[in-house]
């Protein structure tokens, strides 16, 4: 799964957080199907979305969407 971001000083504070939470991430571009105002994204493990998502609202950072992979592309899920 992958978060995108509309800054890069909130795909560095999300990184922060959820390292500290002990989340296995990799900051990696931003794909270029995702209309995004950060060249960073940060891809999860998908059985950690929830624990990600909870931290994104109690936290308030500032994200584009969270996307899942599929085969025709990036979608978006509900946060």
């Amino acid at each position: 799964m992958l978060i995108a971001f509309d800054s890069t000083q909130q795909a560095l504070r999300a990184e922060m957080l959820l390292e500290y939470a002990d989340i296995d991430i990799d900051i990696r571009p931003t794909p270029k199907e995702i209309t995004a105002g950060c060249a960073l994204s940060i891809e999860f493990p998908g059985e950690d979305v929830e624990q990600v998502q909870a931290i994104i609202r109690s936290e308030q950072v500032e994200i584009r969407g969270i996307y899942l992979k599929q085969e025709e592309g990036y979608v978006t899920i509900d946060e």
